[in-house]
């Protein structure tokens, strides 16, 4: 039998929840969407190995600080259970943002950016798949209405056909969603801080990158291009990676990810601003990225209201 006493608490309490969960999303969805139109700037004057360890040496003194606020006691694990954590954190990281920007440094920065951004599409995809939602079959239509929306701005991002770029730079782009999509899915399901999976991540990522710049040999980034660097680590990375990582904790991936749906039409609106040309095709695959956004959003909101 159903206490009706403790509904309207059951009622602010999700309500606190959801409010919760959209500041969080939203924090990491406003630095994501300037993380194509810095990343481009650098990438013009510096390679791709020397951008790299810059966001990770940022992101690497964000989850350092966070780490040591925390209040949180080490709890005891094993080899098994400490290994999950790491692996997560490490595909998602660096796995994402390495793949990336290898795709930014070889293909047009506005395709590269929604290839990239396709994730949330994934994410959809998987809820379809693994969830169980009252209906799939929506779900799955708005996911692929998304992915015909992508595929028209990319088509219509330019005056010239499709595929530009590098072969090599969609695969990687492709390779960073599901990357993404791996990491969104999984890290609600984990027990472990967002900075405990995230420092070493940021650790090796940065390790990794300094003996590719060290290879390259070419000259450091100074002044402005420096704090840029920096930026795009202590930003969409950093603190962009905690809130995001926040958010699905307390909301669950698929309702999460609506939120980032929102994320390749900011960027692409910024790069737009810097010079990149979207024609009508591309506006109008940006209303159907949308329009799947507002679809999946009520779908799992009723879902949620059901329960």
């Amino acid at each position: 039998m159903v206490d009706h006493r403790d509904s309207p608490c059951r009622f602010f309490r999700h309500r606190s929840g959801s409010v919760s969960v959209l500041v969080f999303a939203t924090g990491a969805v406003a630095l994501w969407s300037t993380n194509a139109l810095v990343g481009k700037s650098l990438l013009a004057s510096h390679p791709v190995s020397q951008v790299q360890f810059l966001q990770f040496v940022g992101a690497a003194l964000v989850f350092a600080v966070i780490r040591l606020m925390s209040r949180e006691k080490a709890a005891a694990v094993t080899a098994s259970t400490a290994l999950a954590p790491l692996a997560v954190g490490f595909i998602g990281l660096v796995g994402t943002m390495v793949l990336q920007y290898i795709s930014f440094a070889l293909m047009p920065v506005i395709e590269a950016n929604l290839v990239a951004y396709t994730w949330p599409l994934m994410v959809a995809a998987a809820v379809v798949a693994f969830d169980n939602p009252r209906r799939p079959a929506l779900l799955g239509l708005a996911a692929a209405l998304g992915f015909v929306g992508v595929a028209l701005v990319i088509s219509g991002g330019r005056d010239r056909t499709w595929f530009q770029g590098d072969l090599a730079g969609y695969l990687a782009a492709f390779g960073s969603a599901l990357c993404m999509a791996f990491y969104s899915v999984m890290v609600g399901r984990l027990a472990n801080s967002p900075d405990r999976m995230l420092l070493p991540s940021s650790l090796v990522g940065g390790a990794l990158t300094l003996i590719w710049s060290a290879r390259e040999g070419v000259a450091w980034p100074t002044g402005m291009d420096l704090a840029l660097g920096l930026y795009l680590g202590a930003g969409p990375m950093g603190l962009g990676y905690y809130f995001w990582s926040h958010a699905l904790k307390l909301g669950g991936s698929g309702k999460v990810a609506v939120v980032a749906y929102l994320t390749p039409i900011a960027s692409t609106l910024l790069l737009t601003l810097s010079g990149e040309r979207l024609t009508t095709t591309a506006i109008a695959g940006a209303v159907l990225v949308i329009g799947s956004c507002v679809a999946v959003g009520l779908e799992r909101t009723e879902a949620q209201d059901y329960v």
